[in-house]
Formats: structure tokens, sequence, C-alpha cells
């Protein structure tokens, strides 16, 4: 599935290659621990391993089941990450102490009240190496950068979520339809909620496709390629954001609120554009809300009978903290930025590139 991205009419050439020198991951704690109770953080730094290997391992090494260490988020393999882990304080603090493993280091600990669940999380932190970034192309990656800070990106999940050969969502699609039988639960579940990602994004690229036809034609003729009502997009194409807003469409709060149902189509999207609220895209499954009107007419071709729960994901997210430096001599382009929790490094490098992927 191809992942449609943004207007401006700029492709820029670099070479990412992930690898734990060029791309660096700094989970953002959800909370300041107490310093006190039964559990015990560990701030982990991990290269070249997986959050679920580097958990396998220090469970060995405590001789723990890995279901009593905690983690508020999976991260990637090809860098060098730091997170926070929980486990059991009792015993496990004194064995830690002559914990050594080559590809993992334990930064800092602390005490505290209860376990890390996944999404105690802010965000996280990103640094990355682009290389072979030659002449007038570090001027076009300064000016796509500059869109980025204003506009934000699409939310995509990311190509870590479909698997390395990026289509177990099909299994999780076969696995709804009773033609594949997973004993294993966590596996099951996990491949069912990469058929929900996939749905996600190939709703988002077609609402992408819509805010691209609204920048090039009329409101009457982006009704007339995507068979909508007539007058149904009216007032659409003034909206101050390139990601235009729909009737119907449910907001959240942003960067984390509760989810409401669009009003005024022209307040909320200055609020849109100002980053006070941001429209969300279904996740399909049980116990969460779709929209209605004309922003529920695209949804429901992303819609199925789910048994897992559903949710509302951000459709846009904001890039903050960015930094950049340019390393003439190398031609490298060494860049830094923020993102909310769940959202993909690869995203701000899909738009840098200014294609689709």
């Amino acid at each position: 599935m191809q992942k449609l991205l943004y207007p401006l009419k700029v492709k820029n050439s670099f070479i990412f290659n992930p690898s734990s020198r060029d791309f660096i991951v700094d989970e953002i704690p959800l909370y300041e621990f107490t310093g006190e109770g039964e559990h015990l953080i560990l701030h982990v730094r991990k290269k070249d391993m997986t959050t679920w290997e580097m958990v396998k391992a220090i469970a060995r090494y405590c001789k723990i089941k890995e279901r009593d260490i905690g983690y508020a988020g999976l991260k990637d393999k090809n860098a060098m990450t730091m997170q926070y882990i929980s486990l059991p304080a009792k015993d496990n603090e004194k064995k830690l102490k002559t914990f050594n493993h080559d590809k993992i280091k334990i930064l800092n600990t602390y005490r505290h009240n209860n376990k890390i669940r996944v999404g105690h999380l802010k965000g996280n932190h990103f640094k990355v190496r682009l290389k072979k970034v030659l002449g007038v192309q570090k001027d076009k990656l300064d000016s796509t950068l500059k869109w980025v800070k204003e506009n934000g990106v699409p939310n995509y999940f990311g190509v870590q979520r479909f698997g390395n050969q990026g289509d177990n969502y099909k299994e999780g699609k076969a696995i709804l339809d009773g033609t594949l039988k997973i004993r294993d639960r966590k596996t099951r579940i996990f491949l069912v909620n990469a058929y929900q990602s996939h749905l996600f994004n190939a709703w988002l690229s077609k609402r992408i496709e819509l805010s691209l036809l609204l920048e090039a034609f009329s409101e009457e003729d982006a009704e007339k390629v995507f068979e909508l009502p007539k007058g149904s997009l009216k007032g659409t194409k003034k909206q101050p954001h390139f990601f235009k807003l729909l009737e119907g469409d449910l907001m959240m709060h942003y960067p984390y609120g509760r989810v409401f149902e669009l009003e005024s189509l022209e307040e909320e999207a200055k609020r849109f554009k100002e980053w006070d609220i941001a429209p969300s895209g279904l996740l399909a499954g049980k116990r969460t809300t779709r929209t209605q009107k004309v922003a529920g007419l695209i949804e429901q071709n992303y819609d199925e009978q789910i048994a897992e729960n559903g949710a509302r994901r951000y459709a846009w997210v904001r890039v903050t903290d960015i930094k950049k430096r340019y390393v003439e001599e190398k031609a490298h382009y060494e860049l830094e930025f923020t993102l909310p929790k769940g959202s993909y490094a690869t995203n701000v490098l899909d738009v840098l590139r200014g294609e689709t992927s």
C-alpha cells in the first residue's frame, strides 16, 4: 500500500540507514519516579536489539518471568535507544549491580510505586544522521523542515508494525476471516492489531488524497472525484492547514485529551492550525466512536467488525524540538526532533524525502 504524504513539490535526496550510529531514540517518561516503592525502574540503553530481546536478557539474568518486567513502548532494533523498564525491586536491585551485557547498559536506577505499563510515556526524542546531502539538497531540506515545523506530519503506522515483509496484516485479516488459526494469544492479537493499523493507514492516505485534490481543484471537482454529496465539501478548501477537516470528523484535544465531534468547521480548523486540537482516525474494533456525515462516508470504507477493542488515533501530529546541523565536509545532515507517543520517525523522514512510499 502506498502512503500519500504532503503537498510540497520538492523531492530531496539523502541516504538514511538505521543503525546505532545514525539513529538514536530517547524515551520521555510520562511521570517523575517517586524514589520509593517496591518497583525498580531501570533507565536502559540498548543497541542493535529489540525491546523484547532486551527484556528477555534481563529476565534471564535476574531469573524472573518476562511478564514481570514492564515497559512503556517498543523501541527500534536498528538503533541506539534509551528507555525505562520496571521490575520487582526485591532481590533484583542487588543482582543488577553486577549485570554486564555487550548490547545493554543500565544508565540509572530509581524506585517507584507502580509497574510501568504500555503507553506510560510522553513521547520520544530522535536523533538521525542523513548522509550524502549534497549542494542544493541542504537548502531543500531546510525548506521542507520549515514546512514540517509549521504543519506537522501524517501519523501513519510505520513499517515496523507490519513485519519484515511488510504484509503481516494479511495474516490478521485471515484470522478475522476464520481462515487462519493462531493458538498463541499474544501473536494473534499482534497480527489483528497490524490489520487495524493497515486500515488506518489506508484511510489516512485517502484523506490526504482528498486534501491534495482540494489544494489543486475546486470543492465541486473534489466532490465529483470522491463521489460525495453536492455541497458536502463547502468551506474545506479555505482551511489554513493542509490536512482538511470534514463535517462529522471526530477531533481530539492535543497532545492528549478527550474525543469530541467537530461543531464549527471554520473554528475547529483554526484551532487545528494552532495545535489546540487535531483530527482523529479510526482503529476499527469494539467500543469506539465512529465519524458521521461526510467524514463517515469515507471512514466507513475502512471500518470492519473486529473482536478486539478499537480506538481513535491522531491523524496528524506535531513535530517539536527541531534542531539541525549540516556537516559540509562529510555531507551529513544531523537532525533532532520530538514526537508524541505512538508516532514514528519514519513519517518525518518520508515527508523530508517528498515522495510516496
